[in-house]
């Protein structure tokens, strides 16, 4: 509700500030008279002793709303609370004020309606609305992918059209920029998996097969999935954000407008660095784990780094190392769709591109860690030794 007019003016520009709300009753007379501002800012700091007040004016008390300053929703409510939501057998104020407090009074009169139950109806209606959401990102999916696969086509019969600068510029961005924390939190899950491992083998004495468990568990499960998780949280929330960005400011509309195909100037060069850099990463991230966990194990259970490299060819066959790299480069081919599909999808507007980045980035790790469920399952007679 809007306040209503003050009383007195004050200079454009100038800070009036406030004088706090006061009620003077006399008696005697039976006169209840408003001073200062009567709005929220000014009552608040003795709100409780003004209630008190109110409460012990008598209902034939005559009320003087002229000293009054300012009026507000809040100041009106008050004083309507106070005369029982009724109007006072006498009072004086303007024909202004008295409009404003009526106002007030019918907006309290007609509370906002409850919001309705949710019921089983309600649940259906949501399920159904998830499901054509999921087919309409599952639609604009499959039309980006075959239109990347059309591109392929037609720049392998016009090789010079390829976006090697652009491809190259991505390369360096989600490959070389992402080895220093990859090599960081590699080596930290490289000790942790150690340490924690070397606890419970030396329970039992097996302290050799430290290297059987950090060789299959990190080059060929945890390498390709933890890389992944990083890329899809730096790599892929960048891809999104900047084609969203694109997208605000109407540049890829201007690329259509040019005749420049969109999907070959900044889709493509994205997922084929993507796609290029993961198996390359994966391979550095194992290899900084492997070297962590063995100097965990070298702490912990005492084995010599000559013994580690010497046994970790022959417990882990070449295979596991093929697998990990296969599930590097689809993963990066996953993300990078993911990323530039949340990034086409953007509206012109700010609270679309947060959305679409933040699911963007939950989508890449989410589909990461189903495909992964099926390499599993699919490799699981694959480079395991029995």
């Amino acid at each position: 509700m809007a306040s209503a007019a003050p009383d007195h003016d004050h200079e454009p520009g100038a800070d009036p500030g406030f004088q706090a709300g006061e009620l003077h009753f006399e008696a005697p007379d039976g006169v209840a008279s408003l001073r200062g501002d009567w709005t929220l800012r000014a009552l608040t700091p003795g709100i409780a002793a003004l209630r008190r007040r109110l409460a012990t004016v008598p209902s034939t008390a005559r009320w003087q709303l002229g000293g009054a300053g300012r009026l507000d929703s809040f100041g009106a409510t008050l004083l309507w609370q106070a005369w029982g939501r009724r109007w006072p057998e006498h009072i004086e104020l303007s024909d202004e004020r008295r409009q404003f407090i009526e106002e007030v009074a019918a907006a309290a009169a007609h509370p906002l309606p409850m919001p309705p139950r949710f019921t089983v109806i309600d649940a259906v209606v949501l399920l159904g609305a998830a499901l054509l959401n999921l087919f309409s990102h599952a639609g604009d999916f499959v039309r980006l992918l075959g239109q990347l696969l059309l591109d392929l086509l037609r720049l392998a019969s016009r090789p010079r059209e390829w976006p090697l600068l652009e491809i190259s510029a991505n390369l360096h961005k989600v490959g070389v920029k992402a080895m220093p924390v990859t090599a960081l939190v590699g080596f930290l899950i490289g000790v942790v998996l150690s340490y924690l491992s070397a606890l419970q083998l030396k329970a039992f004495g097996a302290d050799i097969f430290i290297v059987n468990i950090l060789g299959l568990g990190i080059i060929r499960e945890l390498g390709p999935v933890l890389v992944s998780v990083l890329v899809a949280g730096r790599s892929g929330s960048a891809m999104t954000a900047q084609l969203g960005v694109m997208r605000v400011t109407e540049e890829v509309d201007a690329l259509a407008a040019m005749g420049i195909s969109r999907t070959i100037r900044l889709v493509l060069p994205k997922v084929v660095a993507l796609t290029l850099a993961m198996p390359l990463l994966v391979l550095w991230t194992s290899a900084v784990a492997l070297a962590g966990g063995m100097l965990s194990a070298w702490v912990q259970l005492d084995l010599s780094f000559a013994f580690f490299i010497e046994t970790l060819p022959r417990v882990v066959p070449l295979a596991n190392v093929y697998i990990g790299l296969v599930k590097g480069a689809v993963f990066g081919l996953l993300i990078a769709l993911v990323a530039c599909h949340f990034g086409l999808r953007v509206a012109p507007n700010t609270e679309s591109l947060s959305t679409n980045t933040t699911a963007s980035v939950v989508s890449a790790i989410t589909l990461v860690i189903l495909v992964d469920a099926v390499f599993a399952i699919a490799t699981r007679n694959i480079g395991v030794p029995i």
